[in-house]
């Protein structure tokens, strides 16, 4: 085996490092490597998903609580179970996407791969690894992980280096200019939305809608614990589409003047394909993200989730859909970010 990824999903986690890893497993794939991956099973994990996209994975036992508190603080179990997967197989690269690893970790794991990889965005631990990639923009990106990591390790930094699906790619050749007039918003806080941000959404929207005859898809993930009640409320909803884990995301963003979604990973496909974005932050991880594009006018930023209501929401909006200037001049903002605003 050429390339072990060990990455979790969970309710609780969330499915955008799983996400952003089966990205970089289709990439890698194509250029011939072997790929599997190592996951701790858990309510709301993706192994399901990553076996239907033609990955192996090695399963780890289950966890008791809080999975980012059961790897933390046990990690010298977690390093066991991975060593035990490991050193069956001759392991070229180990990548690892979890922010409940560190470099007690890797230095466990080191004598059983040739490299190991880690993404991150938090910049809050010491790794000992070979190659580091955060793909995030940050006002201060280039000096975040000083001290951090080995003095050879090579930093992927930026947007830049977003893991992109093919499908944004593709979808990017299919942008549409504005019309002068928003008829259609995108709404997706992740694959879980543990906080149930799209059901704040869809109340703030709904006496809304028929006044300014808007058409709106909701996207949820299979692990979205309130996937049902958020059907419903679709269905109650005149103009409001309901999707559940679809593989055409990318084109249901492109056929959309507006998004309203959280500050994570997604961040980089709306930026890529010029969407208009309403960010709440759904985790204290993403308010410098959500901070630091907003100050680089990609995006209009409103908080946390804890500190936003439906009102805000709806003001939000409103401000959106009489400011033809204010979206115009996002777009144009947009258009150079990945060969530009990520260097600054």
């Amino acid at each position: 085996m050429n390339v072990f990824i060990r990455v979790d999903a969970s309710y609780e986690i969330g499915t955008g490092h799983v996400m952003r890893c089966l990205t970089l497993a289709h990439r890698l794939k194509k250029e011939g490597k072997t790929i599997a991956f190592i996951c701790r099973r858990a309510e709301g994990n993706c192994i399901d998903l990553i076996e239907q996209q033609g990955f192996y994975v090695y399963k780890l036992p289950t966890c008791e609580g809080s999975l980012w508190t059961y790897v933390l603080e046990q990690w010298e179990t977690d390093a066991k179970g991975t060593i035990e997967i490991l050193q069956q197989h001759y392991v070229k690269k180990l990548i690892v996407d979890h922010y409940s690893i560190d470099v007690k970790w890797e230095l466990a794991i080191r004598p059983f791969t040739k490299k190991i990889m880690i993404i991150d965005d938090l910049a809050n631990r010491q790794h000992d690894c070979d190659i580091l990639l955060d793909q995030n923009f940050y006002l201060n990106k280039d000096a975040r992980y000083d001290g951090l990591v080995p003095p050879n390790a090579t930093l992927l930094l930026g947007p830049n280096h977003a893991l992109l699906r093919e499908e944004f790619i593709e979808a990017k050749k299919y942008i549409q200019p504005f019309k002068g007039k928003i008829e259609r918003l995108f709404v997706f806080f992740g694959g879980s939305d543990p906080t149930n941000e799209t059901e704040k959404v869809l109340l703030a929207i709904k006496p809304i809608i028929d006044q300014y005859k808007l058409i709106v898809d909701v996207v949820v993930g299979n692990s979205n614990p309130n996937k049902l009640k958020i059907k419903r409320l679709c269905n109650e909803i005149v103009k409001a589409h309901y999707h559940c884990q679809v593989n055409n995301i990318a084109e249901l963003m492109t056929q959309a003047d507006l998004a309203i979604g959280a500050g994570g990973a997604t961040t980089w496909e709306r930026i890529f394909l010029q969407l208009p974005t309403i960010v709440i932050a759904v985790a204290e991880n993403q308010i410098e993200i959500a901070k630091a594009t907003h100050q680089k006018g990609v995006c209009i930023y409103l908080g946390l989730y804890n500190e936003i209501f439906i009102k805000d929401i709806q003001n939000a909006i409103g401000e959106m859909l009489n400011s033809n200037i204010l979206i115009n001049k996002m777009i144009s903002n947009m258009e150079n970010f990945f060969t530009s605003g990520s260097t600054e």
